[in-house]
C-alpha cells in the first residue's frame, strides 16, 4: 500500500469514529427528548441552535469529503467499486450538489429528501459492511458479470472500519444534521 492511500485511510478512519461519535450522541439525545421533553429543554437553548444554523454547510462537508473520498479509493488507490458501492456512490452523489444549491438559494426545504436519500444509503452500506464482515448474500453480488465481490474488503482500519462503513456513518451524519432543525423547529 503506498504512502498516500495509508494517510488517506489513517484520516478517513479518524472522521469516521469521530462521526459514529458525534451521530452516535446526537441520536441518544433525539431520543431522550422524545420520550421526555421537559427535562432535555436545554436541547433548545445548546449546540443545537448553532448546529441548527449551520446543518446544511456541515452535511455538505461531510457529503462532499464522503464523494471525493470515493473518487480517491477509485481513481488513486485503484480500488474497484463493486454493486453496491455504485449504489452507496448513487445516492451520496448527488448530496454535494442538492445541499450547494439549498445553501446558496437559502431553501430549508430538502431535509425529507437527504433524510431518505441516507436512510436508503445507509441500509445499503450496513448491508455491504455485514457482507464484508461474512455475512451470508441475499442476492449474487457481481451478477452483472465485471464487478467485483462485494464481500471484498480493500481497507480494514481500527480493527473494524471499511468503505462500506465509513458511508454509512456520512449517512447517519446527514440524517442526524437534517433531524436537528426538525427537532428545534417542534414546540
Amino acid at each position: 500500500m503506498n504512502q498516500s492511500v495509508f494517510l488517506v485511510n489513517r484520516i478517513l478512519a479518524i472522521l469516521t469514529v469521530f462521526g459514529q461519535v458525534i451521530g452516535i450522541s446526537f441520536l441518544v439525545i433525539f431520543l431522550f427528548y422524545f420520550l421526555n421533553k421537559k427535562k432535555l429543554k436545554f436541547v433548545k437553548n445548546s449546540i443545537f441552535r448553532k448546529i441548527v444554523k449551520y446543518s446544511y454547510h456541515l452535511a455538505l462537508i461531510v457529503s462532499l469529503t464522503a464523494t471525493l473520498g470515493s473518487l480517491f479509493y477509485s481513481e488513486i488507490a485503484g480500488f474497484e467499486p463493486c454493486k453496491l458501492c455504485w449504489f452507496q456512490r448513487i445516492l451520496m452523489y448527488p448530496m454535494p450538489l442538492l445541499l450547494s444549491l439549498a445553501i446558496w438559494k437559502k431553501d430549508k426545504s430538502i431535509n425529507d429528501y437527504l433524510i431518505t436519500l441516507s436512510g436508503i444509503g445507509i441500509v445499503i452500506a450496513f448491508y455491504h459492511y455485514y457482507l464484508q464482515r461474512g455475512g451470508q448474500s441475499i442476492l449474487p453480488c457481481s451478477t452483472i458479470g465485471y464487478s467485483v465481490s462485494c464481500s471484498n474488503s480493500f481497507v480494514m482500519e481500527l480493527g473494524y472500519i471499511t468503505i462500506p462503513l465509513m458511508a454509512a456513518t456520512a449517512f447517519l451524519l446527514i440524517i442526524v444534521l437534517m433531524l436537528v432543525p426538525i427537532l428545534i423547529k417542534e414546540k
